[in-house]
């Protein structure tokens, strides 16, 4: 038998850059619009986090997720949040059964074990319930009972929340927002797109989304292009101009710019900094580059970190948002030559 042959750098990231084209294009066939969201949604997938999106109802955002799982061949699972949903509604929980005439317990599991995961209107869940997903998004396990399941890979969480209703929710835990690698917000659509929408969905051709990988083989090949991902290089530069991001968005910190000492409580953590460069990297490979540049950092400054930046009353008073604190944060750095 003859060893396999090598394939080059360069065949590698003409290849992630095809599948992920592919992937934008035939979520696009059933999602009007919105082309910024599905790329930040499947550049979290292979950067290896996850994503929460802030839209009102009716924008499609179950329809995206559920046509990426089915353009990667990745199984899919739909968790609806509601105040009295419990803990094991979402990981499972023993159940009491009967084989061979005698009785024992054995593990049913719930709709998180799957390989993409929408949690809709997470923050309408109680905090108890909502800290059973943290285990499961950090660590790809759940624990029930004292007994640890692994989550197969790749696991990906997208968790959506409405910005509108506010009674009767509860606002995720900045150790939850934390977990996530990016933060959008989903707008309406605009009027021809409106236009194409009701076109496609109130016609008799309904369009079919299809897959790029057998399920089969899909998971195995997802965890390969997310390894690429990894072995994207970020020179000394990079990495300085991504500490010194974080650095002007920390309140307490000496560089923190005026305007983060006057409006922030608490800025980004180091999980912030992981997600700058795993995103920009992703972006790298997306301009056919295996190295990161100031640029791809640039596009995921704001959805990286926008949901780390905690403010104070002040700036909820005064309306400043943390969108406007990070690109005074941009402004004021300079980029080391």
């Amino acid at each position: 038998m003859g060893a396999a042959p090598q394939i080059s750098p360069n065949e590698r990231v003409a290849e992630f850059r095809k599948i992920f084209a592919r992937a934008e294009a035939e979520v696009g066939q059933v999602i009007v619009g919105h082309r910024e969201v599905v790329r930040k949604v499947l550049t979290a997938l292979f950067a290896g986090g996850h994503i929460l999106i802030e839209g009102v109802p009716g924008l499609g955002k179950t329809l995206m997720v559920k046509a990426a799982a089915e353009t990667l061949g990745l199984s899919f699972k739909r968790i609806q949040f509601t105040p009295d949903l419990m803990p094991s509604d979402i990981v499972g929980t023993q159940v009491l059964t009967e084989v061979d005439g005698h009785r024992e317990f054995s593990f049913k599991a719930g709709p998180i074990f799957a390989h993409i995961v929408l949690g809709d209107e997470i923050n309408r869940a109680t905090p108890k319930t909502q800290s059973a997903v943290l285990e499961a998004m950090e660590e790809r396990q759940v624990t029930v009972f004292g007994e640890t399941y692994r989550l197969d890979p790749p696991f990906f969480v997208l968790a959506t929340q409405n910005p509108i209703e506010l009674e009767g929710t509860y606002p995720l835990p900045e150790a939850q927002m934390d977990r996530f690698v990016f933060k959008v917000v989903m707008g309406a659509p605009k009027p021809e797109e409106l236009r194409e929408i009701l076109k496609r969905t109130t016609g008799a051709t309904a369009h079919q989304v299809q897959p790029i990988f057998a399920p089969a083989a899909a998971p195995h090949k997802i965890e390969e292009l997310k390894a690429l991902v990894r072995e994207v290089m970020v020179s000394e530069p990079i990495e300085g101009y991504i500490i010194a991001i974080i650095g002007a968005c920390t309140p307490s910190g000496p560089a923190a710019i005026p305007e983060v000492s006057q409006y922030l409580r608490f800025g980004p953590s180091p999980r912030g900094a992981q997600a700058l460069i795993l995103c920009a990297k992703v972006n790298a490979l997306l301009a056919g580059r295996v190295s990161v540049s100031y640029e791809d950092v640039d596009d995921a400054i704001v959805p990286a970190l926008r949901h780390r930046l905690l403010r104070n009353f002040q700036a909820e008073a005064e309306n400043v948002t943390a969108d406007a604190i990070l690109e005074q944060a941009v402004k004021r750095l300079k980029r080391p030559r």
